[in-house]
């Protein structure tokens, strides 16, 4: 599993890539865990960009599930944003669904959480 991320504004970008699975979950929740301590009220939303992940196991929903919960007693926003559709299907039947927002994109995402965000995203 690749991961990225980058900053808009007040809005945080992780991007993470390939397959969240029993290999590489414990490498997701470590990435993860110093964007999510930020995710507070009034300070950093994130948008987490699905667009380059190719599936998800139970322990890969574990971890979101687990971030879901830090967030919300941090009072913050996380957002999942260009699921394929496979990782959609595990959504849905899993019922993350109702855990997360989902946008299509990434676009979506940030111009719901933030103005000042989109118009640096868009700006290039």
């Amino acid at each position: 599993m690749d991961f990225a991320s980058r900053r808009l504004a007040d809005v945080v970008i992780a991007a993470p890539a390939g397959r969240i699975d029993h290999s590489s979950a414990e490498d997701f929740k470590t990435r993860l865990a110093p964007i999510l301590e930020h995710c507070t009220e009034g300070s950093d939303r994130v948008v987490l960009d699905f667009s380059g992940v190719e599936y998800i196991s139970s322990v890969g929903l574990r971890v979101l599930m687990l971030a879901a919960k830090q967030v919300k007693a941090q009072k913050g926003m996380i957002v999942i944003a260009g699921m394929q559709p496979v990782v959609k299907e595990i959504f849905d039947i899993s019922r993350f669904n109702y855990v997360f927002a989902a946008f299509p994109g990434v676009r979506a995402a940030v111009g719901d959480l933030s103005t000042q965000a989109l118009a640096l995203l868009e700006a290039g």
